[in-house]
């Protein structure tokens, strides 16, 4: 009698005992690729861990053999990653015709949840908290595809923070999303490139041509991390940063980020491979470079402004510098201002463009379209406003109390 395929076994029932050794939990999650479950290790003093149990969709009798190879191949390389932010593989094994990897269990949150906690409190992560994000987690990349090996499928559900600790850690490099072997598949004409494989990785996250061709390579990871923190740092969904008639990403509408990290974003998250960044070493010495702008003001004098006019809790602020003459003629007018304030009336400069297309940007996520005619009839009836009344005058607009004062929290008050 034939036996059944992986597909059509069922699920494997709560306090099974596994391989004479492995006590089944509870199920994690399914998907194309198979089953995972958390499970105790009785040989280890019922030490948690995870068991993954691959069964590819469509698997018969006759395609069993090959990924019965193929899980052999790809668990040896995933025994080769040894790193404190990827949870370590701990065995693998075949019984009662079902292939198994045994993982380390990572007791903490997934970004998802994080990023979940936070909105509740009336907030996203921060341009900061991304950066530091960015700057750990992109050494695991590096190491990872230093090693020939591309996750294919980063998101924040798949990345996650241990309890008690303060380095994120990658998960799921499940079998059947590494590269085997890399010189089967490079040729002279495909060096970018990586791999071929079935569809992995989660839509809105993979880039098109993961999607599309199922090609994969260090930049395609790197495009899913961009993605990544633009969901931290605007809390939307990516099919809502997204044009649905150009497929442009519009995610700058709904975070307020400096325009250096802004770019780095922007380039990992190009459309075109070859535009893209290609190594995670390169985001890195591009993150390093990031520093605090300082505003000219002759070709022999700096003047540094207080770090707090480069928090982007102050970036309405620190527009100011976004030119020589704009730093000048409002450092020179606060100064005639309290000079002559007793003496007589000086007006003073209007304010910064960039800080009122931000002022609407984000009173539209509290008020809708209306929020162009109020800003509007705000600086008509309000033309030498300071920053500080401008954000006050709008907030009055907001008739929940509570969102006027997230409103007012989301800026640089």
């Amino acid at each position: 009698m034939m036996s059944q395929s992986p597909l059509t076994r069922p699920e494997i029932a709560a306090g099974t005992l596994i391989d004479n050794r492995y006590i089944i939990q509870k199920l994690l999650g399914q998907g194309g690729l198979g089953r995972t479950y958390l499970a105790y290790d009785t040989r280890r003093f019922n030490e948690a861990c995870v068991l993954k149990e691959f069964a590819p969709i469509g698997t018969g009798e006759s395609g069993l053999e090959q990924y019965r190879n193929l899980f052999k191949r790809e668990a040896k390389i995933l025994h080769q990653l040894q790193h404190s932010q990827i949870p370590k593989f701990l065995a693998c094994f075949e019984g009662d015709g079902r292939l198994f990897l045994v993982q380390e269990y990572v007791d903490g949150k997934t970004y998802s949840r994080l990023l979940g906690e936070l909105q509740r409190q009336g907030r996203n992560f921060t341009e900061e908290e991304v950066i530091q994000w960015l700057k750990n987690l992109l050494p695991v990349l590096e190491y990872v595809h230093q090693h020939n090996i591309i996750h294919r499928d980063i998101s924040p559900d798949n990345i996650m923070l241990p309890e008690g600790k303060n380095l994120p850690v990658l998960i799921d490099f499940g079998v059947g999303k590494q590269i085997a072997d890399i010189n089967e598949i490079r040729t002279s004409n495909q060096v970018t490139f990586v791999g071929k494989m079935s569809l992995v990785g989660k839509v809105g996250y993979a880039p098109r041509e993961q999607i599309s061709l199922g090609l994969c390579s260090p930049s395609s990871d790197l495009y899913a991390l961009g993605v990544t923190a633009i969901v931290l740092l605007t809390g939307r969904d990516p099919s809502l940063l997204m044009d649905q008639y150009s497929l442009e990403w519009n995610w700058r509408y709904y975070a307020y980020v400096t325009d250096g990290l802004a770019q780095i974003l922007d380039c990992m998250l190009a459309d075109r491979p070859n535009k893209r960044y290609q190594v995670a070493r390169e985001v890195i010495v591009d993150l390093e470079r990031l520093e605090q702008p300082k505003i000219v003001t002759s070709p022999a004098i700096m003047i540094d402004l207080p770090d707090t006019v480069f928090n982007p809790k102050y970036q309405a602020i620190s527009a100011i510098s976004e030119s020589y003459n704009q730093a000048e003629e409002t450092i020179f007018s606060s100064l005639a201002l309290s000079v002559n304030s007793q003496t007589e009336r000086i007006e003073q400069p209007s304010l910064n463009p960039a800080f009122i297309k931000h002022c609407q940007q984000q009173l539209a996520y509290y008020i809708g379209p209306m929020a162009n005619f109020v800003i509007e009839e705000i600086l008509a009836q309000n033309p030498y406003t300071s920053p500080d009344q401008f954000v006050e005058l709008i907030a009055t607009e907001i008739p929940d109390s509570k969102a006027a004062f997230e409103f007012k929290k989301s800026l640089f008050l």
